[in-house]
Order: C-alpha cells, then structure tokens, then sequence
C-alpha cells in the first residue's frame, strides 16, 4: 500500500466547505465505510458537530461510553480531545464548526 493509499483509507470522508462561513463545512461518511478506518483520532481547534442525517451512528470521546448521534442534535468536541465515530446503519452527513 502506498502512502496516498493509506491516508486516504483512514480518511474515510469527503468535505464540502460552505461558501459563506470559512469554519463551517459539511462532512459526509458513506454507508460503506469499514468500521477499521472510524479511528481514534483528535482535532487542531474546538468543534461543533451537527448531525444533518444518519441513522445507529455513535460518538465515543476518550474515557467515556459511545452515545448514538441524532439527527439535529449538536455536539461539542474540546479541541485535542480524543475521540471516534462507531459506525451506523446509512450513510452520515455532518455539519462542522471550528470554533
């Protein structure tokens, strides 16, 4: 496996960015994806994660028990926190704001 193969497996999502806010983008995660490429990882700035549509997808943050996303909820992720998606049952569209 290449190098551009492996980060594009543990990449497993593609981002749109808004036009009008730079910190706001859309990230979707296709119904296929592997649950081994949904790996512990953590984020350069604060987030707010808004669930637009998914269904059975969870949110684990180190040191705590997953929790099932909803549909229209928002979630705060600290920035450097640890953190993974569990996979779920369709594919997972996401809006995210840096803060």
């Amino acid at each position: 496996m290449t190098e551009k193969e492996f980060l594009d497996y543990y990449k497993p999502f593609e981002d749109f960015e808004k036009d009008v806010y730079s910190n706001i983008f859309t990230r979707v995660i296709a119904e296929d994806v592997e649950k081994e490429q949904l790996i512990w990882h953590k984020d350069k700035t604060d987030r707010v994660v808004k669930v637009i549509y998914g269904t059975g997808w969870k949110l684990q943050k180190d040191n705590e028990l997953p929790f099932e996303l909803e549909i229209g909820n928002n979630y705060h992720i600290n920035k450097e926190q640890f953190h993974r998606l569990l996979k779920g049952d369709s594919e997972l569209k996401l809006e995210i704001k840096e803060l």
